[in-house]
């Protein structure tokens, strides 16, 4: 008796450790989501190059295990890198320079044991959102990808949006998140939503004001006590505090969120990104 009450106990515990499959039931779903600038591979940079932070990169979504997140700033072959590190996800997405495979992406991946993909695009931020240009005062050309996600076992779905904003253009991050909410409704995602990306922009007037005009910042919403520091960038800085929240999880009224944490992980001194990445674990309601 007592032996099997602890095998149950074992058994609890891991399926609640997963935060994926078991813990998508009825009448509500949770899953685990994160938002993860993982910085170009610039080559001029010798030790934070992809080749030395590859390894680490996705040895932390192996460990975490989202089923569902997205990267900015990876370049084609680092998002073939991280589909090739994870098992059973896919991804979505284009590269901003030409709407194929240069420049960076802001591509969401998804666990396709879990998800399919009933239909995805990208559009560019800008005031002529299907062509590959900058928009309104970017320095460079901007991107939000997006997907809408069924669970294969019980056929709800959301829609997820991931971007990354323009570090320079005052105008162009208002304006991007007006456009994107514009979007949202365009496309018709009236069921769970979640946006998330770095944005380059701090809570308070202007854009953030836009976007938490319609949804909510994950980290506000958390029914359990943030985890982690409140900033997300680093800047490969080991040796200072993290400065600035640029990076958010935005999630509709149809998701509640259940945590929220800021992942500091870090090894021999060294960051595997000069992000932080941003996990939720979501629970998503049906349909209305």
């Amino acid at each position: 008796m007592v032996r099997v009450l602890k095998i149950s106990c074992c058994i609890l515990f891991f399926t609640c450790l997963q935060g994926s499959g078991p813990l998508w039931s009825q009448p509500a779903s949770t899953v685990r989501v994160m938002t993860y600038n993982i910085k170009f591979d610039d080559t001029r940079d010798p030790g934070n190059d992809w080749a030395h932070r590859k390894s680490r990169v996705i040895g932390l979504l192996n460990f975490y295990e989202p089923v569902v997140f997205g990267i900015q700033e990876g370049l084609a072959h680092q998002v073939e890198d991280i589909k090739q590190g994870l098992d059973n996800f896919e991804y979505t997405g284009v590269g901003r320079d030409d709407g194929k495979k240069q420049g960076e992406y802001s591509a969401i991946f998804y666990n396709t044991s879990l998800f399919d993909a009933n239909r995805s695009g990208t559009f560019w931020l800008s005031s002529t959102p299907s062509k590959p240009v900058k928009g309104w005062d970017a320095a460079l050309p901007r991107i939000c990808t997006w997907v809408e996600l069924e669970h294969k076992e019980t056929g709800k779905t959301m829609t997820v949006f991931n971007t990354h904003f323009d570090h320079v253009g005052v105008k162009a991050r208002e304006k991007s998140a007006e456009l994107i909410l514009s979007k949202i409704e365009e496309l018709g995602a009236v069921g769970p939503v979640v946006l998330m990306g770095d944005f380059n922009f701090t809570p308070g007037p202007g854009p953030y004001s836009v976007v938490t005009s319609s949804l909510r910042d994950a980290r506000l919403a958390s029914q359990a006590m943030p985890y982690g520091p409140e900033a997300t960038f680093n800047g490969f800085r080991f040796d200072r505090a993290p400065t600035g929240r640029i990076d958010y999880v935005f999630v509709n009224k149809a998701i509640e969120v259940l945590r929220y944490g800021v992942l500091t992980d870090s090894q021999d001194l060294s960051y595997p990104s000069d992000h932080f990445p941003v996990m939720v674990d979501l629970k998503i309601h049906a349909r209305d």
